[in-house]
């Protein structure tokens, strides 16, 4: 096997996580003389989502220009270098609208170029970069030597020597029964595996992002959308008059639209500073409360935002808060409340005016992250019963063209959603697509066969044993993450029930398992020995979720990545403008 010698940094994926990390590791002040990149596929940039493997032409982002984190150009920038005819709304980058959501293949090119831009600039810092495209990394070993060492093994036959390792290998979508069994999809990636018309009813599991790129692929195949005076309607093609989509959700709920937003997109003032964490654990018996989360990165900024809202909610828990907001969608039907929640959406774009509770439940949901390590199992086991629900909702921002077309769907009585018991389940059936049963609003089993069935719930978290290298799970490196109950009564309850993922470490100490890797606040390996793992570093969302309840998107990467590189450079920025005492202080006086 060659072997290849005195890498600095190794990065294991070269998708837009791979992007982020470049550019913070080339802002910061770290002495490196190489890096070596490793992409599966055969662009960099673009990952899953915004290449083929996750797009066709139909498919959009749900970020706009405006939402971008900094690269080298904007986006606007990248348009007049390389003007694109194929999408009109972006083909004069003069008159570039910067609220406009972005076709996903469109955003990969960008991504892409940008990409290329930071190699360059790092050949002209001397640092020797190295790309291998088209190459899988097969294991990543340990090796305890005087300095702690990564031996990394591709499937071309050669062995690298990293001292760091950075593992961003993005989405995961695990095989379960898509090849096995005709018509049985695990997810709709890449989109370009739906080749024919399906002249027959489709059964989709979920109404996420995920389940309208399947919703949109499906739709074409079959028939066409056709726009007269800004009216979208949709035409069904004579050979598939049987045709017809049926969702299933547990929730029963479209997601939510975009809406104009009047802050940044995200900011790192709205997250917890190590320091700031580290001193609410010390007064508060080694745990962050989700209550002060709450408070601090929703009702504070609330209340500053908008008063009246404020006032209406203020006395409330989260619980009866998620209540109430739920209380306006229940017995609605689905498709109604997707057009009232358009209507709101419409008017706040055309008034510039944002719908602020759920523009601070975004923020809340992506500055909550950083603390929800630090979560006791009662907390964590709280925010998923409660408020994730909601969240996932709302932070889908689901762009206006999407639901134009899902509406003439519906117009045409082509799509149609259920809401089904969390019990229900899919089984794959031997004639081909899969089996439906779930319980009806009347309590009766309902069993609904379809000839086609597409799982589309999206990104699950995944567990240690998914793992793809599996040297650094047999060495220890990485390991399980838990919760440790704040009251050990309640744990040992729960654990005798069978109840959630309880697992008992000890005699007297019970803990939640969460899914997912364990990591430290820098996204650095925690090992069996419960200590940080010297040069590993996990970015790899599924394998993280479980302390990153909110997961997803370039926001979330360009956050994460920074702390990457602050961790290794061994500096740490403050990020918060005002005293960390006076921060808990004020937050205090609200709860």
């Amino acid at each position: 096997m060659n072997q290849i010698k005195n890498i600095d940094i190794a990065l294991i994926g070269g998708g837009p996580a791979a992007l982020l990390l470049l550019k913070h590791i080339l802002n910061s002040n770290l002495k490196i003389n190489t890096i070596v990149i490793f992409e599966k596929n055969d662009r960099l940039g673009v990952g899953m989502p915004y290449g083929i493997k996750g797009s066709c032409k139909e498919h959009i982002a749900n970020v706009s220009a405006n939402e971008l984190p900094d690269l080298v150009d904007t986006f606007g920038d990248y348009l007049k270098k390389f003007p694109n005819d194929q999408y009109p709304d972006f083909a004069d980058a003069e008159k570039l609208n910067p609220y406009l959501v972005i076709p996903r293949l469109l955003l990969g090119d960008y991504l892409e170029n940008q990409f290329e831009q930071l190699i360059n600039i790092a050949i002209e810092k001397d640092i020797d970069i190295t790309v291998e495209k088209s190459t899988t990394v097969e294991d990543i070993l340990p090796e305890n030597d005087r300095i702690k060492k990564f031996r990394i093994l591709s499937d071309k036959n050669k062995e690298y020597t990293a001292q760091k390792v950075i593992i961003c290998t993005g989405h995961v979508w695990p095989i379960k029964y898509e090849g096995k069994v005709d018509n049985w999809y695990d997810s709709p990636y890449p989109p370009s595996k739906f080749k024919n018309p399906t002249n027959h009813p489709v059964a989709i599991r979920g109404t996420s992002l995920t389940a309208i790129d399947a919703v949109k692929t499906l739709a074409r195949l079959n028939g066409s959308f056709i726009e007269i005076d800004s009216k979208i309607s949709y035409q069904l093609d004579k050979s598939s008059e049987n045709f017809r989509l049926d969702l299933f959700s547990t929730g029963g709920f479209l997601p939510a639209l975009r809406f104009h937003s009047e802050d940044d997109a995200y900011s790192s003032e709205w997250i917890m500073s190590t320091k700031e964490i580290t001193m609410y654990k010390e007064k508060n018996g080694g745990f962050i409360e989700l209550d002060y989360v709450y408070n601090r990165n929703f009702k504070l900024p609330l209340k500053k935002k908008d008063p009246d809202f404020y006032n209406v909610i203020k006395d409330l828990e989260i619980e009866d808060f998620v209540e109430k907001m739920m209380d306006l969608r229940e017995n609605k039907d689905s498709f109604d409340l997707f057009k009232a929640e358009y209507e709101e959406a419409e008017r706040s774009i055309e008034r510039k005016s944002s719908i602020t509770w759920k523009e601070k439940l975004s923020a809340f949901s992506y500055a909550m992250n950083y603390p929800a390590k630090h979560f006791s199992a009662e907390d964590m086991l709280r925010l998923k019963s409660t408020l994730l629900p909601l969240i996932s909702i709302i932070i889908a921002s689901l762009p206006q063209s999407s639901y134009k077309e899902i509406m003439a769907l519906h117009d045409a009585g082509l799509i149609s959603l259920t809401e089904v018991n969390k019990e229900s389940t899919v089984e794959p059936n031997l004639e081909g697509g899969g089996d439906y049963f779930y319980t009806d609003e009347d309590g009766k089993t309902v069993k609904k066969s379809y000839k086609m069935f597409i799982d589309a719930i999206g990104q699950q978290a995944m567990n240690p044993e998914d793992f793809p290298f599996k040297g650094l799970l047999n060495q220890n490196a990485i390991s399980p993450a838990y919760l440790s109950f704040k009251n050990q009564n309640k744990g040992e309850d729960l654990y005798s029930k069978k109840k959630e993922n309880i697992v008992k470490m000890s005699e007297n100490r019970f803990c939640l398992n969460v899914p997912g890797l364990s990591i430290n606040d820098f996204f650095q390996s925690i090992n069996k020995e419960n200590k940080n793992e010297e040069g590993l570093y996990i970015m790899a969302v599924p394998f993280i979720g479980g302390l990153n309840p909110d997961y997803s998107g370039l926001d979330f990467c360009d956050t994460a990545a920074e702390r990457i590189v602050e961790s290794i450079s061994n500096s740490q920025t403050p990020v918060l403008e005002i005293d960390v005492q006076d921060k808990l202080e004020e937050t205090k006086k609200i709860l």
